[in-house]
């Protein structure tokens, strides 16, 4: 049994299904990058706009007008993609706590934290003690003008360090609305001292540190257990495949998880996402489902059970 198991889950992996259906037919897809947000407006009472860049664009109101809905256009977009398993994160965690109750076994729960001092560390001590939580972050400490290497955030490295869990951080060089935010707090060298402290830490850079090509090549050379989402859904598709091809070209490509930064607009950002690396001429069947999910599964370290779970019919 032992033998038959591990022989089908290889197949998936090399993208053949049992019965000689092809991985096209049957992908799994796996999400690192998803958010569980309740806020649908700005503390002006604004509709949030899906953003978009270079300015000037036009950005398009989401068509979710309650935090359920949310909830609900973002398990349509996962069921009508075939994404099964996301990492997901937001704060407060009852948020997430939420989600994952609402879909058992469809999300690993992690805490979006922006400012350190607002966390309790005590309480998300319990909460990996407890198995609830399974990663850490989203980090976007670059939204309250701190860098990677303040000494508060090493308090969560070192968390997700001792618990072996993924750490997902917001670290490139764009952002959303906020004064306090500086292109230079994106550099991916901030991120080297962070990983010579923490050597056991496993990493996922946002975007795949966008638009620093070379200095995320060289990072990613320099630290094997340092992975990329490609969240890019906010820039021109041109722009978006001029930094795939370049990560492609450097060799990079299993080190490349798909990631759709869903917040408020799952029936638009999700689709989209996985249409851009669909486009993507320059790539092989073989790199898309290396994206979309063999490297995301290994980087998780997923068993032979599960991944032969995502990959039935």
């Amino acid at each position: 049994m032992r033998t038959i198991t591990l022989l089908a889950v290889g197949l998936a992996l090399a993208g053949v299904v049992p019965g000689g259906l092809a991985a096209q037919e049957q992908r799994p897809i796996i999400d690192m990058h998803l958010h569980a947000p309740t806020d649908i407006r700005t503390p002006n009472g604004a509709i949030r706009m899906r953003p978009c860049n270079p300015s000037p664009c036009q950005g398009t109101p989401p068509t979710a007008k309650t935090a359920g809905d949310v909830l609900t256009l973002t398990l349509e977009a996962m069921d009508r993609n075939n994404i099964v398993l996301g990492f997901l994160s937001q704060w407060p965690l009852d948020d997430v706590y939420r989600w994952v109750e609402a879909a058992p076994d469809r999300f690993i729960a992690s805490p979006l934290v922006r400012d350190p001092d607002e966390i309790d560390l005590r309480a998300l001590r319990k909460a990996y003690e407890s198995g609830r939580l399974g990663g850490m972050g989203e980090l976007a400490n670059q939204y309250e003008g701190i860098e990677a290497t303040d000494p508060k955030l090493r308090p969560f490295f070192a968390l997700a360090e001792e618990f072996d869990v993924p750490v997902l951080i917001h670290h490139h060089g764009t952002a959303g609305p906020s004064t306090q935010f500086r292109i230079s707090m994106g550099h991916p060298e901030q991120l080297e001292e962070v990983l010579v402290t923490h050597p056991n830490l496993r990493l996922v850079i946002e975007t795949s540190g966008f638009p620093f090509l070379e200095e995320t090549i060289a990072l990613m050379y320099r630290y094997p257990q340092v992975y990329g989402d490609l969240s890019l859904w906010k820039y021109p598709r041109e722009a978006f495949h001029w930094y795939l091809r370049g990560l492609i070209d450097a060799g990079l490509g299993k080190r490349l998880m798909f990631g759709s930064d869903q917040m408020l607009w799952p029936d638009t950002v999700i689709d989209d996402e996985i249409e851009a690396i669909e486009s993507a001429a320059f790539l092989s069947e073989a790199q898309k489902r290396d994206i979309f999910y063999n490297n995301a599964a290994l980087f998780l370290r997923l068993s032979d059970t599960q991944i032969a779970e995502h990959h039935r019919e």
